[in-house]
């Protein structure tokens, strides 16, 4: 029996656990990582701690196994910077929802660099990916482009930045699907592009190898013997593949930190013409699968916020019996743009709103819309997707909020179509499990439990309305 310590690093924690060939897996093992956000455009992490906590769950969850094969999967965008002789980063890791880079994204949409852009990548000119952080370090923190281009650097996303450190810096690399979300990878070509890295002004010197997401990435030896790294997948890629998405239009959402709703493409690549990302699912033995994405900047946030910073709820399991509670939503809106918007909006100025308040909101209101919240986001990725011609017949849904019995079924009531949740929700970790063991073909997801539309035609126009008017407010 092969066994796979699968690494799944997250943007709100790190967890680790151990697969089984027959991917039944152990517990996880989970550390929190919290956030550097001073202003609503700084979103930081302590690249050392990232790492550190890696180590310590994965060291746990290995402690009296032998470990065969090692998986990672990871938030993807986020940016790290670290010296080649010692390891150490030059700055905080830029994290995905930071928006630092709206100002360049302005210009490359005013200027036309924006379709050059889209056309290789399949990306939007949006602070979201690597390329727009990777500039503002470079551009702001004194020295590091002369030493870039002195090669004393290496540029990272997080799996790059853990396998570096699993390999105690023998490997320098990341996998396609990775990549596919710099903002500085031909996605047709297979390559770093020379143009791409004109235009986001970035030495060629900082860049990882790329390679295919099932493949060698060299050996750690930190769990005893020396233990091979043998799959690495984006978070989102790596629950679509967890998924069993295989087939062209199969979709999945996840619904973690934000929300990511990924439909398979198969080897042909369809551009977007309605603010979807067209990107790399995996490559495996050379061959590339693409997806189209829609990708939701705040989810989950929303009730951490009600939980953290509101003190309205004390854990998010309380969140299903709350919005139980009430009828309907009252009229309130909840516009969770803490950092922007995300697609199809990609508006990086947008701010988060509450609408449709009155004398008899209650707190369990305000719950409700912010669950509400991203039903509504997921209906607007599906309804650009369908412009494009992506019809898709039912939406396989995981991550934290999926557990919400409430959340599901007013999902399925809102994008009108059947929600199936399996029984193990750890889909991500589950898809690094199977690119490292190689396993390509579909694999069993045991007990789907299916929510069907059961809200009326008149009640489904009248809630998507009132959300329509939200986010235009928002958008103002």
């Amino acid at each position: 029996m092969t066994n796979i310590l699968v690494i799944d690093e997250g943007t709100s924690s790190t967890r680790a656990a151990v697969y089984t060939s027959d991917f039944s897996r152990s517990d996880f093992v989970q550390l929190g990582v919290p956030l550097v956000s001073p202003t609503p455009d700084i979103v930081e992490q302590d690249a050392n701690l990232i790492w550190s906590q890696s180590l310590e769950v994965a060291r746990a969850a290995a402690a009296a196994k032998v470990i065969d094969r090692i998986g990672i999967t990871n938030q993807r965008e986020t940016t790290i910077v670290w010296e080649r002789a010692t390891g150490r980063p030059v700055h905080n890791a830029i994290v995905w929802q930071d928006r630092r880079g709206a100002a360049l994204g302005d210009e490359m949409k005013l200027d036309g660099r924006e379709k050059i852009l889209n056309n290789k990548t399949g990306l939007l000119a949006d602070p979201y990916f690597s390329a727009f952080k990777l500039n503002w370090l470079l551009n702001n923190i004194e020295g590091l482009r002369a030493r870039a281009e002195r090669g004393e650097l290496a540029f990272g996303t997080v799996d790059c930045w853990l396998i570096w450190n699993l390999t105690q810096g023998r490997t320098h690399a990341t996998d396609a699907s990775n990549a596919s979300r710099t903002a500085l990878y031909n996605i047709h070509k297979g390559e770093w592009d020379n143009e791409l890295l004109q235009m986001f002004d970035v030495p060629r010197a900082l860049m990882p190898e790329v390679l295919d997401s099932s493949g060698d990435f060299g050996c750690c030896t930190l769990f005893g013997g020396s233990v091979p790294i043998t799959g690495v997948l984006g978070d989102q890629q790596a629950a679509l593949m967890g998924q069993n998405c295989t087939k062209i239009g199969e979709a999945k959402i996840t619904f973690g930190t934000g929300a990511f709703l990924m439909a398979q493409l198969g080897e042909v690549p369809r551009n977007s013409s309605n603010n979807m990302l067209l990107t790399i699912a995996s490559k495996i033995t050379g061959k590339i699968n693409y997806a189209i994405e829609g990708a939701v900047l705040n989810a989950g946030t929303a009730i951490q916020w009600l939980r953290d910073e509101m003190g309205i709820i004390e854990n998010a399991a309380q969140s299903e019996g709350i919005a139980n509670s009430i009828s309907d939503n009252g009229g309130v809106y909840l516009v969770p743009a803490f950092t922007g918007l995300g697609a199809p909006y990609w508006n990086a100025k947008a701010r988060g709103l509450i609408s449709g308040l009155g004398r008899g909101t209650t707190k369990a209101h305000i719950v409700r819309a912010a669950l509400e919240a991203s039903a509504y986001q997921t209906y607007d990725l599906l309804d650009a997707m369908a412009k494009d011609g992506i019809d898709i017949e039912v939406l396989r849904v995981d991550g934290g909020m999926a557990q919400n019995n409430f959340f599901c079924q007013f999902l399925a009531d809102i994008i009108g179509i059947p929600v199936e949740r399996p029984q193990d929700l750890e889909m991500t970790a589950m898809g690094a499990a199977r690119v490292a063991m190689g396993t390509i073909a579909q694999s069993s997801v045991r007990n789907s439990t299916k929510f069907t539309p059961k809200m009326t035609p008149q009640t489904r126009t009248k809630n998507i309305e009132g959300w329509k008017k939200a986010i235009k407010a928002a958008l103002v």
